[in-house]
């Protein structure tokens, strides 16, 4: 049976193009920095985001985990979103390998973060009580918050904040150049003002592995002794930087295509009885949709979508997630709203 797969835009695959480049690319040792094909990759990265310089990592987790080491001293504290990736899903890395405490503000529904909760939280100097506040980290797209987009306005207002304090700014940027083509501006203008940002070429850009951390060379030079600490130096990883290259030369104008089929998606759910979900509010390639009692155990729910060929993410509680990406087509939309349909109508209770 045909498998419909909306668990996330991770499991994407290389395209043919980036396949026959990672056969042909041409390496060096790049923990020695010679290897041409990741240092050109760094530098398309650096340049399209406007920052100095880039670093291949082996993931977004090592990338964010990075720049948390690079900017704090153990006992520093971090400012993040309730929601965020970095406190929901990376293992707690921030406090257990940079000894730093998490901090959370609350994310809204788009994951935008109020600048006066970010001022609040900021800790005055100079009381020997209080950690150093020296960091504050947004997500852009936020993962959690329904693939929501910050504004180059949004951005901006948080991180100057954050800089009248003596605070850095570093952005999770998995997803941000889905950010930049619902927005239709570009990357570098969505972190113009923060210190540092990640992003991922295994998402929707559909590489099979790494993240480009960028910043100043200051910042990179030292996030490099970091990466090398943990491991993350590579050797001839221009094998991977090779996907990277194809991926911000073919892939960044598709995702619109990604973006068009979660509406699409998102529509056909709303009309499903016993589905709860508003289809304006997903900007992205990110859809949340809430069972309602009525539709019974959720884990029940997912078992038999899965069943039916049809694989989705939980992320807790009522929601479930469904993420679009180069492998689904308009057909395989309508066929997962059909399938979900199916399965609401198989486990809705009779009224009593």
């Amino acid at each position: 049976m045909p498998v419909i797969d909306l668990r996330s835009d991770t499991v994407t695959k290389p395209t043919e193009e980036m396949r026959a480049a990672m056969a042909q690319a041409e390496v060096g040792d790049d923990v020695m920095g010679e290897d041409p094909t990741v240092n050109r990759l760094e530098q398309m990265a650096a340049e399209l985001l406007g920052k100095e310089a880039g670093l291949l990592t082996s993931s977004g987790t090592m990338s964010n985990l990075i720049a948390a080491l690079s900017h704090c001293r153990r006992g520093d504290e971090v400012i993040m979103g309730s929601e965020g990736h970095m406190f929901w899903n990376e293992v707690a890395g921030a406090a257990t390998l940079a000894a730093v405490q998490v901090r959370t503000v609350p994310n809204d529904s788009q994951g935008r973060m109020d600048p006066g909760d970010v001022e609040a939280s900021i800790r005055p100097p100079g009381n020997i009580h209080f950690p150093r506040t020296s960091l504050l980290c947004l997500e852009n797209t936020h993962n959690r918050c329904n693939g929501g987009v910050l504004t180059p306005e949004d951005t901006r207002s948080v991180s100057e904040v954050a800089h009248a304090n003596g605070v850095a700014v570093h952005l999770d940027g998995a997803r941000v150049f889905n950010a930049a083509v619902a927005l239709e501006v570009p990357a570098k203008d969505l972190v113009a003002d923060v210190d540092d940002v990640s992003f991922c070429l295994s998402k929707g850009l559909s590489a099979p592995v790494g993240s480009v951390l960028c910043g100043s060379q200051e910042f990179v030079e030292q996030a490099r002794k970091w990466r090398k600490m943990l491991g993350g130096g590579m050797r001839q990883a221009g094998v991977i930087a090779a996907a990277g290259v194809v991926a911000l030369e073919t892939m960044v104008d598709r995702l619109a295509e990604d973006h068009s089929n979660a509406s699409r998606l998102a529509s056909g759910l709303s009309q499903v009885p016993g589905i709860r979900l508003d289809p304006g509010s997903f900007q992205t390639n990110i859809v949340f949709l809430e069972l309602e009692a009525e539709l019974g155990s959720v884990h029940e729910f997912i078992s038999r979508l899965n069943q039916h060929g049809l694989k989705v993410s939980y992320p807790g509680g009522r929601r479930i997630r469904l993420v679009t990406h180069r492998h689904i087509s308009p057909g395989d939309v309508e066929q997962a709203v059909d399938i979900v349909a199916k399965v609401a109508r198989e486990q809705r209770k009779p009224a009593a």
